[in-house]
């Protein structure tokens, strides 16, 4: 690809072989006319994602040092694109996704980043509700106020311009609040209720109980927090926060 893309959907993976090639075929429907690169993140992976991201057109990138947003700075840093999407492997996207996103920063100049929600494709039914009631809530804020204070770390597009990188101290989860609070400072930030991405219920296998009162507010809020504030990794990731159910 000699001309430079419009956009690089960057995705990290580990072990993703099960989800990756959904996501990327989906990728490859879009309706976009402009030139698109997709980027697999190779974090280590002992199956054959890569060989799937090959296959399917993506380029592969590698990025040794465990932890999402090692895996998301390597892709970024790699983005050939003018706006670089953050996407997730186990994730799958509408036809016009990026049409409308690219909308959104074709309207305004201003505009730094657009951000959106997550649906999940599958898992209980709590979980799904979940999904509809926190961004039901997001989506509230932003009407009322213009402000973009939570989108799924899925569905994140930024001009690469703006981009002042990833809080690597944040080995899972958090990425998507960092990288809202750098990108409020250096522009605006649309936050589209209508464009969602839908992306698998494996994180829900835990179940509800699990899921409210440890993954949440310790695996994720108490981690964001504690390694945020000391500037290094403190806490790790839990192990099951992206495990896939059996």
């Amino acid at each position: 690809m000699t001309e430079k893309p419009r956009f690089s959907v960057v995705i990290p993976c580990l072990n993703e072989e099960r989800y990756l090639a959904d996501a990327l075929l989906s990728l490859r429907k879009q309706d976009f006319d402009g030139l698109c690169e997709v980027i697999v993140v190779d974090n280590n992976c002992t199956d054959e994602t890569a060989a799937i991201a090959l296959e399917l057109g993506a380029r592969v990138v590698a990025e040794p040092v465990a932890g999402v947003c090692n895996a998301r700075q390597r892709g970024t840093e790699a983005a050939r694109g003018e706006i670089v999407v953050s996407a997730d492997a186990d994730t799958v996207y509408d036809r016009d996704w990026l049409n409308r996103i690219d909308a959104h920063f074709r309207a305004d100049a201003g505009v730094v980043a657009v951000v959106g929600p997550c649906a999940y494709a599958d898992g209980p039914r709590w979980g799904r509700q979940y999904g509809r009631t926190l961004f039901a809530a997001v989506q509230g804020v932003y009407r009322l106020t213009g402000r973009a204070v939570y989108a799924s770390a899925t569905n994140i597009a930024f001009r690469r311009d703006a981009w002042t990188g990833y809080d690597t101290s944040l080995t899972q989860g958090g990425d998507e609040l960092d990288q809202l609070r750098r990108l409020r400072k250096r522009g605006r930030v649309v936050y589209d209720h209508a464009n969602p991405t839908y992306t698998s219920g494996r994180r829900l296998s835990r179940g509800l109980a699990y899921n409210l009162f440890v993954t949440l507010p310790v695996h994720y809020l108490l981690t964001y927090a504690v390694n945020r504030a000391a500037g290094r990794r403190v806490l790790g990731s839990a192990p099951a926060f992206r495990e896939v159910a059996p």
